[in-house]
């Protein structure tokens, strides 16, 4: 009990910190204070049919970051954390808190060895979620088409009225597939047809 009273304080300030800094993107709807899946959803719904009312036409891409929090390399999301600006104490804490962690699995009463874990963030935890938010809020550079995030589920919107604005896309697809793999959360293929 004590251990997540001290991860909740220790979020509600990183958050706080985060939030007053300008250092979580608007795109981000998961797990931050007045934000939820509702306010995701009534941003994405309110930009498509204002588009579709417009006689746009769109695109609508699903990213599935499979099995995304349990790849987020420790190494990456700690430089992240020192690029936003934690360190001292906050930022010596959440190291000591992310590696050293050993699991094993038990099924039908007989257990694994035990193996260290070497990257992701606990889930089930109350830091987890915040950690994972800062580790790929930085999904979208250079994305110029629309972007809605809750957590790891992630979609992209595209007007596509021309061959442009379809390259356009599939550029951004391209930039999102290369930003999977060098940040280690391999995804499924997202290539568009055309």
């Amino acid at each position: 009990m004590c251990c997540v009273v001290l991860e909740s304080i220790i979020r509600d300030g990183l958050v706080d910190y985060l939030e007053s800094a300008g250092l979580i993107r608007d795109t981000q709807h998961g797990f931050r204070k007045g934000h939820s899946c509702l306010s995701n959803l009534l941003c994405f719904l309110d930009q498509v049919t204002g588009l579709v009312d417009n006689g746009f036409s769109l695109d609508i891409v699903y990213l599935d970051l499979a099995k995304a929090f349990d790849k987020v390399s420790h190494q990456r999301l700690l430089n992240k954390l020192k690029a936003c600006g934690i360190h001292g104490k906050l930022y010596a804490w959440i190291a000591d808190w992310l590696v050293g962690r050993r699991q094993r699995v038990c099924l039908q009463g007989e257990y694994s060895l035990w193996r260290w874990v070497l990257s992701g963030v606990p889930q089930g935890s109350v830091l987890g979620p915040v950690l994972f938010f800062i580790y790929i809020d930085d999904l979208e550079d250079g994305i110029r088409n629309m972007v809605y995030k809750f957590a790891d589920d992630t979609k992209v919107l595209a007007q596509v009225q021309s061959d442009a604005e379809r390259k356009k896309l599939q550029e951004d697809l391209n930039k999102l597939s290369e930003w999977t793999k060098k940040c280690l959360l391999i995804q499924r293929s997202v290539e568009l047809c055309m």
